[in-house]
This record gives C-alpha cells, sequence and structure tokens, in this order.
C-alpha cells in the first residue's frame, strides 16, 4: 500500500484542528477529539494519522481483495 501524503493540518484559536488533503479541506476537529488528534500526531506518523482520522486511507484494493476467492464464503 502506498504511504499517505499531501496532508496538513492547522490549528485555530477555537481550539479546532482543520485538516486539509492538497489545498481541500477534509475534516474539522473540535473538542476532544482535537485534542486527540494533536496528542496522536506528535506520537506517530503524521501523514498516516491525518489519513486514518479523515477516512482517505483506502486505496482501491479493498474491491478486488473481495473478489479473490479466499474471501468468498
Amino acid at each position: 500500500m502506498p504511504k499517505p501524503h499531501g496532508f496538513t493540518y492547522e490549528r485555530h484559536r477555537d481550539d479546532s484542528v482543520v485538516i486539509t488533503h492538497r489545498g481541500r479541506t477534509a475534516a474539522t476537529l473540535r473538542g476532544s477529539r482535537a485534542e486527540k488528534f494533536l496528542a496522536e500526531v506528535e506520537s506517530g506518523d503524521a501523514q498516516l494519522v491525518m489519513a486514518r482520522w479523515t477516512g482517505s486511507y483506502k486505496f482501491g484494493n479493498e474491491r478486488v481483495a473481495r473478489a479473490h476467492p479466499r474471501n468468498q464464503r
């Protein structure tokens, strides 16, 4: 799976966090969710964390995997 890239985040004065992907807003986090996000970004791979929080961490191979014989039941 390719490593995610193109994510940035910005803290605002009202303690909200805006995550953008390639210049477009992907998510806005407020309150306790913003705090959890910031703690996780500081402790891990920031790009991967932002991809996971925005839901942009799947790259299209899910359809192929669904059709694989081992997944047919």
